[in-house]
């Protein structure tokens, strides 16, 4: 808001996504209305899920409620879902740029997404916190947080037998991350205590980390991403794609962001699982 009224342009507000651009939600705003805004989670103008977005006539009418408030520049926060709506609305002929904002960092084409830094420090803390009473109780906890179900192969007797191996050789606690989308957390607990003996509890960290004071990092890259939207919109460009890559902030066209396929550092994932245990392969 501030970049654009720092560059002569008015600006509007769409409360609740395209929802609100369909019910027309539209407001004028200024430099006061995101005043004491940088510290806050969540989003001002709240968010809401639209079905009808996802038709070619939900499309036309926004397009149409676009043209009639005189918007000549739309700039879309969100994920692949609101990258998507950006992308049929630029089809249309409305000037669009996607800001990436999602705390599953699942966006391929930019390295990083506003709300992540935030989300992963809060999942962090929790489970740092959770660790604290596994070890008092010498129990098995189970977290439920955003992860990679792909590198999930469903062995879950892999998991029991690593919990009874690693308690034979002294391990006191054992700490679950369970990958959202895998799911199923409490009744995993049940079967796994079953199958152990081992006192066994599940933590869902669900919408808490949805919320929260956002992290130094999330405020830089989010002031960042929001000004350079505004500029590139202000230099004639549309159906383009905010991304972090490389150390620098670019744009890229809209259609070859969403065709992009995210993955992870195999390098990673292998650090990841050798710090993470303390057996030899030989023993997995």
């Amino acid at each position: 808001v501030r970049q654009a009224l720092s560059k002569g342009k008015k600006v509007k507000g769409i409360k609740r996504g395209y929802a609100g651009l369909l019910n027309e939600e539209i407001i004028d705003m200024t430099a006061v209305d995101v005043s004491d805004t940088i510290q806050k989670g969540g989003t001002v103008l709240y968010t809401a899920r639209c079905a009808e977005m996802r038709t070619e006539e939900g499309q036309k009418r926004a397009a149409e409620v676009c043209r009639k408030h005189g918007i000549d520049g739309l700039v879309v926060i969100g994920g692949d879902g609101s990258f998507a709506g950006a992308q049929k609305l630029a089809n249309l002929g409305i000037n669009a740029v996607g800001v990436p904002g999602t705390i599953d960092l699942d966006i391929a084409c930019t390295e990083y997404t506003i709300g992540f830094d935030t989300a992963v420090n809060t999942a962090m803390e929790a489970i740092d916190k959770v660790r604290d009473t596994s070890t008092s109780h010498e129990r098995c906890s189970i977290i439920e947080d955003i992860l990679l179900p792909e590198k999930y192969d469903y062995d879950e007797q892999r998991i029991i037998n690593n919990i009874i191996d690693n308690r034979k050789k002294g391990k006191k606690h054992h700490i679950i991350i369970n990958a959202e989308g895998i799911g199923h957390s409490q009744a995993m607990a049940k079967r796994i205590e079953a199958a152990t003996g081992i006192e066994t509890r599940a933590t869902i960290l669900g919408h808490m980390q949805r919320g929260g004071t956002p992290t130094c990092k999330d405020r830089v890259y989010a002031s960042i991403m929001g000004a350079k939207a505004v500029d590139i919109l202000l230099e004639g460009k549309t159906k383009r794609v905010i991304c972090y890559r490389d150390g620098e902030y670019i744009d890229m066209d809209i259609n070859e962001a969403l065709a992009m396929k995210k993955s992870i550092s195999e390098y990673q994932y292998e650090v990841s699982y050798s710090l993470s245990h303390n057996y030899s392969k030989n023993n997995q």
